[in-house]
């Protein structure tokens, strides 16, 4: 049965933030930045009995916490430098935590995944005035040389050496999410992202499959065929659901979107996944500015948008019940 999660970037919520949650019907809560978590500024990696604790209280509240960030591997790491060995080191004592804590899906992020300097950015403005996130393909640039980019997957190797038998230890899944923006050669990109499987076929080693960031690389039918893809190989681990208009394959640009508003057919990527036998949570990432999130309006001491949250997770959950009846069981 899939579930709706929603993410936060840190683990300073208060009692009325987690109350909101559950009273939208959000199950899980997926925690973007390693560094947010206890002990992570004073040792490098997480506290165990602050996980602990920290999972207890969102328990209290009816939900678990689904997917962790670990401790980032910065450019530092990727060029080689030996002093930055020790964020191999943290990210493997964080792997350990989480495992002994009981949470079982890390997402590792890795610097020089993505070519800031490809794209050119912008504010669009939508229905009624929403705002969101554009970007335009810079053509006076180009992606780093073959050679450069067989440096960085030397280095990223060497991550996953080390942390792929780790993870299978600590029954721990350990996912990479695709790059964004998905430019040619972006690392977790359509060819990176199959790379990492072949390189690393461990059952613990999948996606966070990003249907925005990959539609943005060739809309419905490349999320399609990607979902059946790593789907029937059960490699998605959770994915992350947002719409978009263009790409950069048919408009050389692209602007976020309301699910309802986009490009893609979010009902038909939704019903692909229960087809696969995707089970995972349903995480509306990227949510839309909406009026009343914005000063002075936005009441949340967190700075949350919680009407633009609200409205993404109560359309995923009219889809997942929409899938429910179209087959007649549990989704």
């Amino acid at each position: 049965m899939m579930k709706v999660s929603i993410q936060v970037p840190t683990t300073e919520l208060s009692d009325s933030d987690l109350r909101q949650m559950c009273q939208l019907g959000v199950d899980c809560i997926d925690f973007t930045r390693g560094s947010s978590f206890p002990g992570v500024k004073e040792m490098g990696f997480p506290d165990l009995d602050g996980l602990l604790k920290l999972r207890k209280r969102i328990r209290s509240f009816g939900m678990e916490i689904n997917r962790v960030t670990l401790p980032d591997i910065s450019s530092s790491f990727m060029a080689g430098e030996p002093d930055a060995e020790i964020q191999l080191e943290h990210g493997a004592n964080a792997i350990k935590a989480f495992g002994e804590a009981g949470i079982t899906l890390v997402r590792q992020r890795f610097a020089g995944d993505v070519f800031p300097r490809m794209s050119e950015d912008y504010t669009a403005v939508h229905r009624g005035g929403a705002l969101v996130r554009g970007e335009a393909r810079n053509p006076r640039e180009q992606p780093p040389s073959v050679a450069e980019l067989e440096t960085w997957w030397q280095r990223f190797d060497a991550v996953y050496a080390k942390l792929v038998p780790l993870a299978e230890d600590c029954n721990v899944k350990l996912a990479v999410h695709p790059s964004d923006t998905p430019h040619p050669n972006t690392t977790f990109g359509g060819l990176g992202l199959n790379r990492v499987i072949d390189a690393f076929p461990s059952r613990n080693v999948g996606l966070v499959y990003c249907v925005g960031t990959r539609g943005e690389a060739g809309g419905t039918p490349l999320v399609l065929d990607e979902i059946f893809h790593y789907g029937r190989k059960d490699r998605i681990f959770l994915v992350h659901f947002r719409n978009i208009r263009g790409s950069l394959a048919t408009a050389g640009a692209f602007e976020e979107a309301l699910l309802d508003e986009g490009h893609m057919n979010m009902p038909k990527i939704l019903m692909a996944l229960h087809k696969v036998g995707y089970t995972g949570c349903i995480n509306p990432d990227h949510i839309t500015t909406l009026e009343m999130d914005r000063a002075p309006y936005n009441s949340s001491p967190s700075g949350i948008g919680w009407v633009g949250w609200s409205y993404a997770v109560g359309y995923v959950k009219a889809l997942l019940a929409a899938v429910t009846e179209y087959n007649g069981r549990g989704y």
